[in-house]
C-alpha cells in the first residue's frame, strides 16, 4: 500500500473480481483519483439502532438479531438471483433480500449474530410486508446492550456510514474500506489542490486533502457539510474559469458594428398588431446598444412560455438588415435564425412573413423537407406570399446577399449553407442543440456575428450565472397585455369524470386538447418496479373507446420517425401539422411537445403521471395552451402520496411566473434528484451550489479577476488543467 499513485489504475492497486470491475466501469471508475472523487450521496445514522418492530417504510435504519432462513432463489418473472434470509430479535422478525448478491447466502450461516444496515422497503400493510433490501451485513459476537451501542465497531469514529452511488457487484462498504486505505497509503499527498490558497481562506474552505478526508469519513456532520462545501465551489468555480475564458477570448473578435436608425425601429415596432411589453421593450434596447459595438454580442434572452421573443427577435432582425452601412462591406447585413423543430420553424417563417410584408425583405426557410422564400414572385390580390423554391436557389441568394433573413432547423448548418454577412445568429430554444451545431452556425462569417440565444425553458438565476457565465443575460418577466392566466386545477382521482365533462364543452365550441403521459408504451408487467403510469398509446386507445368517441384522436411521442419516408407511416411532422391545421381534435403526447408547437385553438392540457415531471417542465407544458386571448385550462392528475409533491404540484397554482417556479423546484428537489449531469454537465455535488447563489457569484467573482489578469492561466497550470475538463469551443449556450 505504500506505492498507490493518483493516476494508479484501480486494479493495479486492488484484487478486483470480475463482478466489481465490471460495475467499476460503469461508474466510470478507472483510477485511484476516480475513486477518491467518487463522492457519497448520504450517511446513514450508525448510531441509531432500531428494534423490528419500530421499523417504517423508506426507513434507513441499522437493526441486529440472530439470522435464520438462508436460502437462494430466482425471482418470479425476471428470474433475478438474490438471497432470503430472517433477521429476529426480541421484538419481531424481518425479511431480508439481496438482489443479485446470492453469494452471501453462503457467507452467512444460521444461528449467526449479525448487524444489517439499509433500507426498509414494502408496506406494513401489504402481503408481503416489510423488508430490508441490499442491506451491509456484519457478524458480531454480542448484541448491543442499548441503542447507542453500534454494531459496526470499525467505523464507530465517523458520525455516519457514507453511502455511495453503487453499481451491481459493488457496495457502499466497498467503496469506503477501499478509500481507507488509499488514506493510509499516503496517496492523499500526492495530489495537487489547485484551488489558489488566498482563495481557500477567503471563504473558509478546507484544503483538499482534508475535504477528501471529511468527506468520506467525517467525524461530526459538520465535517461533511463543509468538505461538500468546498467541493461544490470547486466546480463552480472552474465551470466559471472556462466561460470567462471563452468569453473573453470572443471579446477580442471582430464583429458587425451597428449603426441602428432608431426612427425606423420605432416604425416598426408600430406596425405590431399588439403592444410591447415594458420587458420587451427594454430587451429590444438593451440588445441593440450590445450590436451597436464593435465586439460580438453574445446574449441570452430567457422568456417565460408566451413572453413575446419572437417579437422581440424579428425587431432585432429588422434593426440589423435595415442599419446604416457605416462601410461599404456591410451591404445587405443578414441573420440566421436556427429553431429546433420543422414545425417551430414553419411557424417562425409564417410569423416573420406578417411582420416583414410591408417592407422589401427577402425571407427564406431551409428545412430537411424543403425550402420556401416570402415573398414570391407572384403577388396574388395584393397580398405577398410564400412559395417553395429549390434548395439551390434559395442558398444561391443566401450566398449573394439577396436573402436577407433564413430561418431553418438544423439544416442550417450544413457545409452549403453560406452568407454573405452573417451578422446575427439567433438560435431559439438553445438546449435542443449540441454546442457544437451552435457553433458551427455562428462560424458561418469571416467576422464574428453577434449571437442572441434565445429559452422558454425556465433557469434559476444560479445555473444561468453558472451555466451561461460566458453570456449575458436578458429576462422577458411580463406578459403580454390580453393573455389570461392559465386556470389551473389539480385533480383527484374521483373528479376525473368532471374534468372529462368539461373538456367535451371546449370540443364542442371548436377548442382542441393536448393529454400528455409520462410514458410511450403500457409497463412490461414483468418487470420488477416498472413504472405504472399512463401511457401515450394505451390511454389514447382507452379516451377513443370510452370517452372522446366523436372526436378524432392522434399520437405523438419521441419514437416517431421525424419524417415520413411514405405516407402510410405517421411521423412527428405530419401529426404535428394534422393537429395545428385542426384535423385531429385531441393530441395524446409524451412531455415532447413542451417546444415547438404554437396552436393557438388548444386551450386544455391534460397532464397525467404529473409527480413524474419538474415544475419548470409541468410550467413549460402548461405554456402550450398559452398562446391566444381565450381562456385556457391545465388539468393536473397526480399520483400525490407525499406532503412534498402536493407542496409541489400547488407551487403551480400559486406562483406568479416560470422563474419563481424553477427557484422552488430546485429548493424542493433533493441532490440525488437534481440529475445535473445528464441534463447541464453539473455533478449532483456542483448542483448543491446552485441551490446558493452567494456562492455561485463568489465563485464567478474571483473566476473573473483570475481570468482579467492571466486569461492563459499561466500562472495557475493546475487550474488551468482543471478548468480545461470544463471548456467546449464557442459555448454558445
Amino acid at each position: 500500500m505504500k506505492n498507490i499513485e493518483p493516476k494508479n489504475n484501480i486494479g493495479d492497486c486492488f484484487r478486483l473480481l470480475p463482478m466489481q470491475k465490471k460495475a467499476l466501469e460503469r461508474l466510470g471508475i478507472k483510477t485511484v483519483e476516480d475513486l477518491l472523487f467518487h463522492f457519497p450521496v448520504r450517511y446513514s445514522d450508525i448510531s441509531k439502532i432500531y428494534k423490528i418492530c419500530d421499523l417504517v417504510e423508506d426507513q434507513l435504519a441499522t437493526v441486529y438479531g440472530r439470522i435464520g432462513k438462508i436460502k437462494i432463489r430466482k425471482s418470479f418473472r425476471t428470474k433475478i438471483p438474490m438471497a432470503e434470509a430472517i433477521i429476529e430479535d426480541s421484538t419481531g422478525k424481518l425479511k431480508i433480500i439481496w438482489f443479485h448478491q446470492a453469494y452471501i447466502a453462503k457467507m452467512v450461516h444460521e444461528g449467526s449474530l449479525v448487524g444489517l444496515q439499509g433500507k426498509i422497503s414494502g408496506s406494513k400493510t401489504s402481503k408481503a410486508g416489510l423488508y430490508m433490501s441490499n442491506p451491509e451485513i456484519e457478524k458480531t459476537k454480542d448484541l448491543p446492550i442499548d441503542a447507542n451501542n453500534t454494531l459496526f465497531t470499525k467505523t464507530s469514529e465517523i458520525f455516519g456510514m457514507p453511502i455511495y452511488p453503487e453499481s451491481r457487484g459493488i457496495t457502499s462498504r466497498w467503496f469506503y474500506h477501499t478509500i481507507q486505505k488509499i488514506f493510509t497509503s499516503g496517496t492523499l499527498d500526492k495530489i495537487t489542490d489547485s484551488i489558489p490558497e488566498d482563495i481557500l481562506k477567503k471563504y473558509n474552505l478546507p484544503s483538499l486533502k482534508t475535504a477528501l478526508i471529511w468527506i468520506h469519513s467525517p467525524k461530526k456532520e459538520s465535517d461533511a457539510r463543509v468538505a461538500r462545501k468546498r467541493f461544490a465551489f470547486e466546480e463552480i468555480f472552474y465551470i466559471q474559469l472556462s466561460r470567462q475564458q471563452s468569453k473573453k477570448e470572443y471579446n477580442k473578435r471582430a464583429s458587425f458594428c451597428i449603426d441602428i436608425d432608431k426612427n425606423k425601429l420605432e416604425q416598426f415596432i408600430t406596425r405590431f398588431s399588439f403592444e410591447l411589453t415594458e420587458s420587451q421593450q427594454q430587451a429590444i434596447s438593451i440588445i441593440t446598444s450590445d450590436m451597436s459595438k464593435d465586439k460580438p454580442m453574445l446574449r441570452l434572452l430567457e422568456g417565460d412560455v408566451g413572453s413575446g421573443k419572437t417579437a422581440v427577435a424579428a425587431t432585432v432582425s429588422f434593426a440589423i438588415i435595415s442599419s446604416r452601412k457605416k462601410n461599404a462591406q456591410y451591404e445587405n447585413l443578414q441573420v440566421a435564425y436556427m429553431a429546433p423543430t420543422e414545425v417551430l420553424a414553419k411557424q417562425l417563417f409564417e410569423s416573420f412573413a406578417q411582420y416583414f410584408a410591408h417592407l422589401p425583405i427577402q425571407i427564406g426557410l431551409v428545412t430537411g423537407t424543403g425550402c420556401k422564400k416570402f415573398p414570391s414572385k407572384i403577388i396574388t390580390d395584393s397580398k405577398k406570399t410564400t412559395t417553395s423554391i429549390s434548395r439551390a436557389q434559395l442558398l444561391k441568394w443566401v450566398a449573394n446577399g439577396e436573402t436577407n433573413i433564413l430561418i431553418g432547423t438544423h439544416s442550417l448548418i450544413q457545409k452549403i449553407v453560406t452568407f454573405k454577412n452573417l451578422a446575427c445568429v439567433i438560435v431559439d430554444e438553445q438546449h435542443r442543440f449540441g454546442t457544437e451545431q451552435r457553433a458551427k452556425l455562428a462560424q458561418k462569417s469571416e467576422v464574428s456575428p453577434h449571437f442572441l440565444s434565445m429559452t422558454a425553458t425556465p433557469i434559476p438565476r444560479t445555473l444561468a450565472l453558472t451555466i451561461y457565465g460566458d453570456l449575458d443575460l436578458t429576462l422577458l418577466d411580463k406578459m403580454p397585455l390580453g393573455r389570461k392566466p392559465v386556470i389551473t386545477e389539480i385533480v383527484l382521482p374521483n373528479a376525473r369524470e368532471e374534468i372529462y365533462k368539461k373538456i367535451h364543452k371546449e370540443l364542442e365550441r371548436g377548442k382542441q386538447v393536448y393529454i400528455i403521459c409520462p410514458r410511450i408504451d403500457e409497463p412490461d408487467p414483468d418487470k420488477e418496479q416498472a413504472l405504472l403510469v399512463k401511457s401515450v398509446k394505451e390511454e389514447a386507445e382507452r379516451l377513443k373507446r370510452n370517452v372522446f368517441q366523436k372526436y378524432t384522436i392522434g399520437i405523438l411521442h419521441g419514437k416517431m420517425p421525424p419524417r415520413s419516408i411514405t405516407p402510410s407511416i405517421e411521423s412527428k411532422e405530419s401529426i404535428m401539422r394534422a393537429f395545428a391545421n385542426h384535423e385531429i381534435d385531441i393530441l395524446v403526447a409524451t412531455s415532447m411537445i413542451e417546444v415547438g408547437i404554437n396552436i393557438p385553438n388548444a386551450t386544455i392540457i391534460v397532464i397525467e403521471g404529473a409527480e413524474r415531471f419538474g415544475l419548470a417542465q409541468l410550467h413549460q407544458l402548461r405554456g402550450r395552451v398559452l398562446r391566444s386571448t381565450d381562456q385556457a385550462y391545465c388539468y393536473i392528475f397526480a399520483d400525490t402520496k407525499t406532503e412534498k409533491t402536493s407542496a409541489r404540484l400547488k407551487a403551480l397554482k400559486t406562483a406568479k411566473n416560470g422563474f419563481e417556479l424553477a427557484e422552488l423546484d430546485l429548493m424542493l428537489r433533493g441532490a440525488g434528484e437534481l440529475v445535473g449531469k445528464k441534463q447541464w454537465g453539473i455533478s449532483d455535488i456542483g448542483m448543491e451550489a446552485i441551490k446558493n447563489i452567494k456562492m455561485v457569484e463568489a465563485a464567478q467573482t474571483e473566476a473573473k479577476k483570475i481570468i482579467e489578469k492571466d486569461s492563459d492561466l499561466k500562472k495557475y497550470p493546475f487550474l488551468k488543467k482543471q478548468a480545461k475538463k470544463f471548456t467546449i469551443p464557442l459555448h454558445f449556450e
